[in-house]
């Protein structure tokens, strides 16, 4: 046996609702769709969303927390969160500061975050965004990087605004942990059960 499911057309769902079940003093779902914000809603700060396709776990909902993310939304698997939902999290936990959206850099990632940002600016919420490389597990390529380079800048209060070439060449610089015994594969692949 390699992974647990309980029914394929659910595993997204089933994964949050996990999460939040387990954590509910940490984590909230909204209603929106898979997106996990802080219980505890930051104030006076910047606020920081990230998310992507799920499969990655827990790359997105297993960052939010006190010093990390205040939001993450999950798409399907391998699928990019839609504009609205990522608009949804970012509304969510929105400050006085505004919100860091960090996204990684696949191209539905950067697309759906960047028109969920303009439709929060539409609506008054400051909005700036940084671009980190995407996935450890690629090794070598051009897309190795970390997830949160500016979670502990959000923290001291630092202002929420563009990101310098500096951070971008840090995000660039600055791998994650990570460790996996095996690749991913598609829940609904039945030679990978």
């Amino acid at each position: 046996m390699k992974k647990f499911i309980n029914q394929v057309e659910l595993v997204e769902d089933q994964m949050i609702q996990g999460m939040v079940k387990a954590y509910p003093q940490y984590v909230r779902k909204l209603d929106c769709g898979n997106v996990v914000v802080r219980t505890e809603k930051k104030e006076g700060k910047v606020a920081l969303i990230s998310g992507g396709g799920s499969g990655h776990e827990p790359a997105h909902g297993g960052y939010v927390g006190t010093g990390m993310l205040d939001a993450a939304v999950a798409g399907a698997v391998f699928t990019s969160p839609t504009p609205d939902q990522i608009y949804e999290g970012i509304k969510a936990i929105a400050t006085d500061k505004g919100v860091l959206m960090v996204i990684k850099n696949y191209t539905g990632d950067v697309m759906n975050f960047e028109m969920a940002g303009e439709m929060a600016q539409m609506d008054d919420i400051k909005v700036a965004q940084v671009v980190v490389d995407d996935d450890v597990a690629v090794d070598g390529s051009l897309y190795t990087v970390g997830r949160v380079p500016c979670a502990c800048r959000a923290r001291r209060g630092c202002r929420c605004r563009p990101p310098s070439r500096l951070r971008q060449a840090r995000s660039r610089a600055c791998p994650p942990p990570g460790l996996c015994r095996d690749g991913w594969r598609r829940p609904w692949c039945a030679r990978c059960q």
